[in-house]
């Protein structure tokens, strides 16, 4: 009988989270600019895009200007995260600028409760903002 051979093993690889200081310093970065651009193209308030990531106004102009040197939170980064899968949803299910439009058009499905997206966005936090990407990934059959 033949001996076994060893299998050859790797290191385990670490996942990335947001839990993890080290990999929210690196992903801070280009989750600003992402944000910051869905910001302008959704044609936000600064209180309504202070209001989505979690931070105050005061915060939020600093992150603007580009004199914000801190990682995000994992709260910040699930916020940021969830608005930029929306974002992406929106540009693959709509091929105009209803991408753009349609988180500030008042809406009549349950979870918006006949407000914008971005104001059931801003007043439910998290929850509705993971709820709000999960329905668009829906309509457009990502789920």
């Amino acid at each position: 009988m033949e001996a076994a051979r060893a299998i050859p093993t790797s290191a385990p690889i670490e996942l990335q989270t947001f839990a993890r200081v080290e990999d929210r310093q690196r992903l801070t970065p280009p989750t600003m600019t992402a944000f910051r651009n869905l910001c302008r193209h959704w044609g936000l308030a600064n209180a309504e895009a202070a209001a989505l990531l979690g931070v105050s106004e005061s915060t939020w102009d600093r992150i603007k200007r580009g004199s914000w040197d801190q990682p995000l939170s994992q709260d910040q980064m699930t916020r940021a995260s969830a608005a930029i899968g929306l974002y992406k949803g929106l540009h693959l299910l709509f091929a105009d600028d209803m991408a753009n439009r349609w988180p500030r058009l008042p809406n009549s499905e349950a979870i918006f409760g006949r407000r914008s997206p971005v104001e059931a966005m801003v007043e439910g936090g998290i929850p509705v903002m993971l709820d709000t990407r999960r329905y668009i990934d829906a309509v457009r059959g990502g789920l």
